[in-house]
């Protein structure tokens, strides 16, 4: 359902060195007077903030401030107010991400004043008065994202099922890091109902890996379309955040100088 994986990883390492082995040239530094320099990512379910890490560097490299938060996971109102303290430490407008279950918590969180544009990375977009769950309503199950619930309601991407439904694009030795360091969510927060949906008055853009396994793609377009997102299609898995953070930081970079042209 969701994105989750600690991520210090290689995969994420492998990433990483392939930004910082690319330094950023005078075109890519944003301009002194961009009105929008802050950026917040918001990590999904299956997965902690360092998966981050390439998308990090970049976007530090072409002069931004970025901001990483550590999603709890343990239910929508903690993963929100994780994103709001994060918003309260930024000292102006800001492009605010997240992928996969992290999509949920910024259509909630991003109500807040200074957040100026979403960007959804194969993310989910629930309404005001919708759960998380009933975005899959209507849409091919996702056969190859598996996952297991433990006796206590924590859900956990089945092991033999890892690699094929969350990270098929990385390494075999990558995937089965990811796989044993994965982190939980509590599955009732797919039940909880948004009181919010900042993509009604927020610009928004999405991110949508054409390989994703953890939804169909029919339902990622659907979402997308509903909440009037720009879109860019990349060829990935679900774990994008993490294989392709080129393309989701220049999307990150597109949003903040869209947001910042309009005003």
């Amino acid at each position: 359902m969701t994105c989750k994986t600690t991520t210090t990883i290689a995969a994420i390492a492998a990433a990483a060195a392939l930004s910082a082995a690319i330094p950023a040239s005078a075109a890519d530094i944003i301009p002194q007077n961009q009105s929008v320099r802050n950026v917040v990512l918001v990590h999904g379910a299956f997965a902690d903030g360092s998966g981050w890490k390439g998308v990090y560097d970049i976007l530090t490299k072409r002069g931004y401030r970025v901001t990483i938060v550590q999603n709890p996971l343990t239910s929508l109102a903690d993963d929100v107010a994780a994103t709001k303290r994060a918003l309260e430490r930024q000292d102006g407008p800001v492009i605010l991400v997240g992928h996969s279950w992290g999509g949920t918590v910024i259509t909630e969180a991003g109500v807040d004043a200074k957040v100026a544009g979403l960007v959804y990375v194969s993310a989910l977009s629930p309404d005001a008065g919708e759960t998380t769950a009933q975005q899959y309503e209507g849409f091919a199950p996702a056969s190859e994202f598996v996952i297991e619930t433990s006796k206590d309601g924590f859900g956990y991407v089945s092991p033999a099922k890892f690699k094929a439904g969350f990270a098929h694009d990385v390494s075999d030795a990558d995937a089965a890091f990811m796989r044993d360091a994965q982190v939980p969510i509590n599955m009732s927060a797919f039940g909880t109902k948004l009181e919010n949906a900042a993509w009604r008055t927020k610009p928004s853009w999405a991110v949508i890996a054409t390989e994703d396994k953890a939804f169909d793609q029919a339902m990622l377009i659907h979402m997308a379309e509903r909440i009037k997102a720009k879109v860019t299609k990349v060829s990935a898995s679900h774990a994008l955040f993490m294989t392709q953070p080129n393309v989701v930081a220049d999307t990150i970079d597109e949003a903040a100088k869209g947001v910042a042209a309009k005003k």
